[in-house]
């Protein structure tokens, strides 16, 4: 994967429809501190980098 691929930056949208999770779900895991981390915008928005939520993935993986 290229730099750039890695820093591009995910929608919570694009995240839950991956995950095929509801967004509750998602929004309960960064509650709990159980999500990846994510990048909170001035108008609100959340954002999580491509490459966190790849790390965030591999560490599921391990505890599965």
């Amino acid at each position: 994967m290229s730099s750039r691929t890695l820093e591009e930056k995910l929608t919570v949208a694009e995240v839950i429809t991956d995950l095929r999770v509801a967004p509750s779900t998602f929004y309960r895991w960064r509650q709990l501190g159980k999500g990846p981390r994510a990048i909170k915008l001035p108008n609100g928005d959340v954002r999580i980098r491509r490459s966190e939520y790849e790390r965030w993935l591999a560490e599921r993986e391990d505890a599965a």
